[in-house]
């Protein structure tokens, strides 16, 4: 597990926390209210018919299907798949403008105003989880009104990706601040957490072992995708229970 580091702030020691989301497959049910939430909180464009007929598509989360058994006997299975915010992230070191980066967070960072569009960070990606912008982001009118203003439209031609949200992450960080105290368990909600109606995904500070993202990690139920290719994903997935 990652251990916070502490920062200097007024005379006072902090701990930085290092984000992490544990998602319980035994209470995913499939219905991509995530993925929707996601793509409203972020100002995701909607690919459209010709766009996703090319293969470009974009979602930052989606929500992978599973079968298994034999027919009328199918059982489906759900895994929503977004970023990882890999420790040993295969997408940082093949980026040549260093437009992703860990920060001290544990955050895959994704700096667009360097990306220019090379896709190797994309390409390096055993999650699938990185985009390119083909296309300068249109909304039908009056679809525009909708847009969040604490997240930028990103111009054609460049990668974007999911980072926990971390427009709300910087707002709980000033807010407790502001009151002279720490971030609360549970305090930061990314959008797709928010939005889950069955509770299947539990975001917050792993380097709190108080914490119950940390507590749902160290479960004898938890895995990590792909976790044999040594990223050291931040994403622990609970296994169904049969």
């Amino acid at each position: 597990m990652p251990e916070g580091s502490t920062e200097a702030e007024s005379g006072t020691q902090r701990r930085t926390p290092q984000w992490g989301m544990a998602i319980d497959l035994d209470r995913c049910t499939g219905c991509e209210a995530c993925v929707v939430a996601c793509s409203s909180e972020n100002n995701v464009p909607t690919a459209g018919e010709d766009q996703s007929a090319k293969g470009r598509a974009m979602h930052w989360i989606r929500i992978d299907r599973y079968y298994e058994g034999d027919f009328p006997n199918i059982r489906v299975r759900h895994r929503p798949v977004l970023c990882q915010q890999c420790d040993e992230a295969p997408c940082e070191p093949v980026c040549p403008v260093n437009a992703t980066y860990q920060n001290a967070e544990g955050l895959n960072v994704q700096v667009y105003n360097r990306c220019i569009g090379t896709r190797y960070c994309a390409i390096n990606c055993p999650y699938t989880v990185r985009f390119l912008n083909w296309y300068p982001p249109e909304w039908a009118e009056p679809l525009g009104l909708q847009l969040n203003p604490d997240v930028s439209v990103r111009p054609a031609g460049v990668v974007e990706k999911c980072t926990f949200c971390v427009q709300r992450i910087k707002r709980a960080k000033l807010n407790a601040a502001a009151e002279g105290r720490e971030v609360g368990d549970g305090e930061v909600q990314p959008a797709c957490v928010q939005s889950c109606p069955a509770e299947a995904m539990v975001f917050g500070d792993l380097s709190d072992p108080t914490s119950r993202v940390a507590h749902l990690a160290n479960s004898r139920r938890a895995q990590r995708l792909l976790e044999e290719l040594g990223t050291k994903p931040r994403v622990f997935y609970l296994e169904r229970a049969d």
